[in-house]
């Protein structure tokens, strides 16, 4: 039988909520162009509630048998992730001295440019022709000025699979990012086509510290593959009592 090349087990999940979320969700019922936060979008912190997300995520990976829980940690270097991670694992109690950790600015956020810190209604009123040249060409290949597409995200995901087969063969990976990178490694490990990751985008938003999991399974093919197991999954929060929550990050561009 060929060699393993994937990971044992793999968990994506999104950050915690941050102080992003709460300043979009604010200016968005108000209306307002603008998202009123100073930080950069990469240094933007968790919310108090965003850390007791990760908290109890961190509860439901503790209880599982230390040879089921993550040994590899990948996050972007994202605030809001690196924190999460950090929580997640402390609260889990996982021997961290056993674990490799690795930021991999790969999994950063998707860069939206001219786009970044401006609401639907700020985006309409400042940039109209952008509006209609998104509408043209669709969400899935539409890149700003200074942004990127979700194909130009794909790009660099398609690396990090590579990464994944090439270093992590066999081991338990946790990868914490964002909303967008969710869906598009949704994307590449489900074999999708533009059409079946923009109708599961425009369903819904990926709730904040949701588990989205996959699993090496022998039998799929030569040489096995992954196969899913959980889709954001949030039962560990709402067990622990903590709000699940799922709004888009700073950078806001409308949903198509």
């Amino acid at each position: 039988m060929p060699e393993q090349k994937w990971p044992q087990l793999l968990w994506v999940v999104r950050h915690g909520q941050s102080a992003g979320n709460v300043a979009r969700e604010a200016a968005e019922a108000a209306a307002h162009p603008w998202i009123d936060i100073e930080t950069r979008d990469m240094d933007t912190p968790l919310s108090a509630l965003g850390e007791r997300q990760a908290a109890a995520l961190g509860r439901w990976f503790g209880q599982m048998k230390p040879s089921s829980q993550p040994n590899v940690v990948l996050c972007s270097p994202y605030v809001r992730a690196v924190q999460t991670s950090r929580i997640l694992l402390d609260t889990a109690d996982i021997d961290t001295s056993a674990v490799t950790m690795q930021r991999d600015e790969r999994l950063r956020e998707k860069e939206f440019g001219v786009l970044d810190r401006l609401t639907k209604v700020g985006i309409r009123q400042k940039y109209p022709e952008l509006s209609k040249q998104r509408a043209h060409v669709g969400k899935f290949y539409f890149r700003p000025p200074g942004g990127e597409s979700w194909c130009d995200v794909l790009l660099r995901l398609r690396s990090v699979l590579d990464t994944l087969t090439r270093e992590y063969r066999q081991r338990r990976v946790l990868i914490v990012a964002h909303q967008v990178i969710v869906n598009c490694l949704r994307y590449l490990l489900e074999r999708m086509d533009e059409q079946q990751i923009m109708e599961i985008d425009r369903g819904t938003d990926v709730p904040n510290c949701s588990v989205t999991s996959y699993e090496f399974d022998p039998s799929a093919g030569r040489a096995g593959k992954l196969l899913p197991r959980l889709v954001n999954f949030v039962a560990p929060l709402e067990e622990a009592g903590a709000r699940v929550t799922s709004a888009p990050d700073v950078p806001a561009a409308p949903k198509s």
